[in-house]
């Protein structure tokens, strides 16, 4: 059954930091907004569960600074541009939006200044926190304001299908000759078990990553590369998603799951030590040893576990900060690990790395605007540059609060240049079935895509394995499409359908390139950075 929803201006799909912060600004500027979020609490989302921080600016630190540190990170292959935009701006936009207007509640020091710790590859101490659950205090505070403001709609268990282009999906024949433009999307409503032809003059993708197509993953479930598989089925350009950051420290105990162990940790004072409780970062990284960018120490963790035949290796807290600092500064943290069973006190933490950032995806300019006209891309799905090659520690937040506040002024300064398009020449969805697809097949068909990506397009890849993986990938999809068509949609369904696209983006990024350079590893590469 199809239902025609008419939306005057803006459909938002996604409710993390991006998608909340664009929705927000937009509102705040008088424009109407629908937010859509697939799970049943808009909380779940990669932002609300981020527990570093969010780059500020720290004594002695500049613009110039930061700019350096992040392209350092990046490998230099970063946007310049952007990145000098964030660097000389970030401050202004945290002030304006998280201090000022929503007072989030950063943590400060004895003298009432906010206080600022470092992470890995930052030269000096400039990231605000609110303990180890910032990302949650950020967006329940963003979710809080989105929910009292009237020109916002949050619909939540709402799934994206597709966008609705009309060169592909109009009945005038007509528009095939048009620039390629996007005007909705196709929504599945779970709750009542209908598709929804959304209209919106603008459709902004806020969706996040796609970490969750790996075996370990620090995502949330369900972060499988949506709006990156929708955007591509519609012809949108996509960059750098061979750029896959993995975080070197998540939880590793039978039964529980990939935790993130945060590198505030690491910044605080805390070492890794591998399975004979040795130190061993220094082997690898003289420079910065514990605090290197999380590529380096994810491949160090990596390589220690095959030199010495470990499962795992282990982060010492205890010997480094006091019960009264753990139980004060990550209180999160060592509660989780307590439930688990591990005494952060006074053992320490298993840890293996997992996929955690999707340092690429769908192409974006200043303005957030993607090469398909009225589609826009904000946060992680969106690839401003920003990060190059590898992210910085804590600028992942930054970002998509820059995103999502650039791509609302810019939307609600040039919005009215947009004419609607008329809903009656875009036909209603056809389900192809009324039975439902079988669950354990959804399930087992997730399951090969993550553990092809995680034994071939993984922490150290191959031109070998890459192969592989591009031949099991496609055969699979073959069979995933089919399977798609036969059966009524659902959110599983959909994205089992996103997943398998999604993997064999990153797996033909992966492939084309054949350099190592950041958190893209080739063993079989002459050219290292």
């Amino acid at each position: 059954m199809d239902s025609a929803l008419h939306l005057d201006d803006v459909l938002i799909i996604g409710s993390g930091i991006a998608g909340l912060s664009t929705a927000l600004e937009l509102a705040n500027l008088g424009v109407s907004v629908t937010i859509i979020s697939r799970s049943l609490m808009a909380q779940d989302c990669n932002s609300h569960w981020a527990q570093g921080g969010i780059v500020y600016r720290g004594d002695g630190d500049s613009a110039e600074q930061l700019a350096t540190d992040i392209q350092t990170a990046g490998g230099g292959v970063n946007q310049s541009d952007f990145v000098q935009h964030v660097a000389a701006k970030g401050p202004q936009y945290v002030r304006y939006l998280l201090l000022e207007q929503l007072r989030v509640n950063f943590d400060r020091d004895a003298d009432n200044k906010l206080a600022m710790c470092q992470e890995a590859a930052h030269s000096l101490p400039r990231i605000l926190h609110v303990k180890d659950s910032t990302g949650k205090a950020i967006h329940e505070a963003l979710l809080a304001a989105v929910k009292r403001h009237k020109k916002i709609t949050l619909l939540t268990q709402h799934t994206a299908i597709d966008l609705i282009t009309p060169d592909h999906h109009s009945r005038d024949r007509r528009s095939q000759y048009q620039v390629k433009s996007c005007v909705g999307a196709y929504v599945l409503d779970s709750v009542q078990h209908r598709v929804k032809k959304m209209m919106a003059r603008h459709t902004v993708l806020a969706s996040g990553g796609f970490g969750d197509i790996y075996l370990h993953s620090s995502n949330t479930p369900g972060s499988r590369g949506d709006g990156l598989a929708m955007a591509n089925r519609a012809g949108a350009r996509i960059i750098n998603t061979e750029f896959v950051q993995f975080h070197p420290t998540t939880l590793h105990k039978k039964g529980a799951p990939h935790f993130l162990i945060s590198e505030a940790l690491r910044g605080a004072g805390a070492r890794l030590i591998n399975a004979r409780g040795e130190l061993f970062m220094a082997r690898y990284s003289p420079q910065w040893q514990d605090l290197a960018p999380r590529d380096v120490v994810t491949r160090s963790i990596f390589k220690e576990m095959n030199r010495l035949n470990s499962a795992c290796v282990y982060l010492d807290v205890g010997s480094y900060l006091s019960q009264d600092e753990i139980k004060t500064r990550f209180p999160g943290i060592e509660q989780f690990c307590r439930q688990h069973g591990i005494d952060i006190c006074r053992q320490p933490i298993p840890v293996t790395p997992a996929a955690h950032y999707a340092c690429g995806g769908i192409w974006v300019d200043k303005n957030g605007m993607s090469d398909v006209r009225q589609l826009y891309a904000v946060g992680e799905v969106a690839c401003t540059g920003l990060h190059g090659a590898n992210r910085l520690a804590s600028t992942s937040l930054l970002e998509g609060l820059i995103t999502g506040l650039d791509t609302a002024r810019f939307i609600a300064e040039n919005g009215s240049n947009s004419q609607a398009y008329d809903a009656n020449l875009i036909p209603p969805w056809q389900m192809n079935s009324q039975q439902m697809a079988d669950e354990v097949l959804i399930r087992h068909d997730i399951h090969r895509i993550q553990t092809i990506m995680w034994n071939y397009v993984g922490i150290s890849r191959s031109s070998q394995r890459l192969q592989r993986a591009l031949r099991e990938l496609r055969h699979l999809e073959s069979d995933i499409e089919q399977f798609y068509r036969n059966y009524q949609v659902s959110d599983g369904l959909i994205g089992l359908r996103n997943a398998v696209r999604t993997a064999i983006v990153v797996t033909l990024a992966a492939w084309s390139n054949t350099d190592s350079i950041g958190c893209h590893y080739r063993e079989d590469s002459n050219h290292k950075n």
